[in-house]
């Protein structure tokens, strides 16, 4: 959710990737406005205040590949590091895979979809397999959510009690879909039997990104397994360290050699070289629109193989006239800033009707000057730091161009503290449409207020983005509550709540934000082929 919106996590060279790039990539000029600088942050809330960071509980035991189940240098022998965004520092030095080591898990991959027993065990196998994996996970989740959020920098007590919880309640779903795959028969004209059979395609390439990393691993790795796929999985180059932990995991659970192989390291090489990959068979990948557009393609390009895309967002948030403006303006908030903002659904675009716009101004300002900002690692914190350097200069320079355009800067709007990559929850108001930080994918703690008047403007400015991810509807009128989640042009709507991620709901986009859906039973298809068998019958019974 899943990271993730930087074309780095599939740098593939090109002049657009580049271009995007390029154009985020300067430093940020510090804004103070109003309420909104550091000592008046920390003086209103000293939690704020920067302390030294905690040490994390968990042990690094794993920085290699993992290919044919064994964990193995790279073919180049180089590393590359994954930094610790509450201070810049390296965590760890890991395994750069590129075209070579991708060929040598593919090679993994397809021998073990072709001569090894993954395929051929009965599907209540694979699934008792997929099921002891989960329980694994359960029994090491504290050691994995410290991971998670030691690489990533999201807190610790969501790694631990939202985002693990619901990558196991993931496995646990999909296992339970292994043995319950099956086609249909079909009556047709004349005297033949017809029936279909939901097949594997083989050797599958998942592309995971680095907001969400072990929870998008799971909304791919489950399925496929649960398929009778193998496995070439690339993680983001910012955070490889949970999916390799999580990847033994499934072979202390018993998955043979070569189903699930793990390669990490950058976009243009070893992303681009499993994209273009002619015996990789389907491709799905969580991302930027840019680099998925990007990949589509390399696979158009190499073998056609098909590709799932979950892209961008621009993802509108509306509160109606008849809203309870407390419970709105806490939605809205959570909506939002959950994850750092750093959520490729954040209700980015909050469209407050024009009776409770004032008051809610106010108070979605209140709130973000509570919000705690500081270590992750520490109980009661909200919001941790950014992924990255780079995604904070890109915040702060739509920052400042939200200012120069007009809108009212109410909160934040500058890093937080001197370490580390953090930025003070930031609320702007009088935001319109034509504004950039009312059209692009931010990706950070940027909360944009527009006025509107009625439900008609409202359909017509929610629906005027390229995206199409998702949308929130905040109101206590059933009619109009049934006009939006049927006018507004997204993969999801959420009606009096936000964020809600089940294993059974199906999730996708419109428009640029992708094709294809995981999650639920729709999440099965995308790792599944329909063969038509057909066979003459002779002097049938009955037809």
């Amino acid at each position: 959710m899943a990271a993730r919106k930087l074309s780095s996590l599939l740098s593939v060279s090109s002049s657009a990737a580049a271009a995007s790039l390029r154009r985020f990539s300067g430093a940020g000029r510090s804004i103070s406005r109003f309420s909104t600088s550091v000592a008046t942050q920390e003086a209103i809330n000293p939690t704020l205040k920067a302390e030294e960071p905690i040490s994390p509980p968990v042990q690094i035991d794993h920085t290699q590949l993992l290919i044919n189940g064994q964990f193995v240098d790279s073919a180049s022998g180089k590393t590359f590091p994954t930094f610790d965004p509450r201070t810049g520092d390296v965590i760890a030095h890991v395994a750069e895979g590129d075209t070579e080591d991708v060929n040598r898990a593919v090679d993994a991959a397809r021998k073990a979809f072709e001569q090894g027993p993954w395929p051929r065990m009965t599907a209540y196998e694979r699934c008792r397999i997929i099921l002891r994996c989960a329980d694994l996970l359960e029994k090491h989740i504290e050691d994995v959510a410290a991971l998670e959020t030691w690489d990533n920098g999201k807190p610790y007590e969501q790694a631990l009690n939202i985002e693990l919880p619901m990558v196991i309640r993931t496995f646990r779903y999909y296992a339970g879909w292994a043995d319950k795959i099956h086609g249909l028969t079909i009556p047709a004209d004349g005297q033949f039997h017809v029936q279909t059979l939901h097949e594997p395609y083989g050797v599958t390439g998942l592309i995971v990104p680095w907001n969400f990393p072990l929870l998008l691993y799971s909304w791919k790795v489950a399925p496929s397994l649960a398929c009778g796929n193998t496995i070439v999985l690339k993680t983001a180059e910012q955070t490889p360290l949970s999916a390799l932990y999580v990847s033994k995991l499934f072979h202390e659970a018993g998955l043979p050699p070569g189903v699930l192989n793990v390669v990490s390291g950058y976009g243009a090489t070893a992303g681009a070289a499993l994209s273009s990959h002619m015996d990789v068979d389907k491709l799905s990948f969580t991302g930027s629109t840019v680099t998925g557009k990007i990949i589509l393609g390399l696979a158009a390009k190499s073998n056609l193989k098909p590709v799932t895309l979950e892209l961008g967002g621009k993802s509108p948030f509306i509160v109606c006239e008849d809203a309870d403006v407390d419970k709105a303006v806490e939605l809205a908030h959570n909506a939002l800033f959950f994850n750092q903002g750093q959520c490729c659904v954040a209700g980015s675009r909050t469209f407050v009707h024009e009776r409770v716009y004032d008051e809610f101004v106010e108070k979605a300002k209140a709130r973000a000057l509570k919000r705690i900002v500081g270590d992750p690692f520490k109980k009661g914190v909200e919001q941790g730091p950014q992924i990255d350097d780079a995604q904070v200069n890109k915040i702060l320079k739509y920052i400042k161009s939200g200012i120069e355009s007009g809108a009212t800067l109410e909160s934040g709007g500058v890093r937080h503290g001197s370490k580390g990559y953090y930025v003070q929850p930031t609320v702007f108001s009088d935001v319109q449409d034509d504004m950039l930080i009312a059209k692009d994918e931010i990706f950070g703690p940027v909360q944009s207020i527009s006025k509107y008047k009625n439900l008609d403007e409202v359909i017509q400015r929610a629906n005027a983005t390229p995206f199409g991810l998702a949308a929130g509807v905040f109101t206590q009128n059933i009619d109009t509550a049934n006009t939006l989640t049927r006018a507004l042009k997204a993969g999801t709507v959420w009606v009096n709540c936000y964020d809600v991620f089940d294993a059974t709901i199906p999730f996708g986009g419109f428009k640029m934000s992708g094709q294809g859906r995981e999650k639920g039973i729709y999440g099965l298809t995308s790792f599944l082929q329909v063969k038509a068998v057909v066979t003459p019958l002779k002097n049938p019974a009955w037809l």
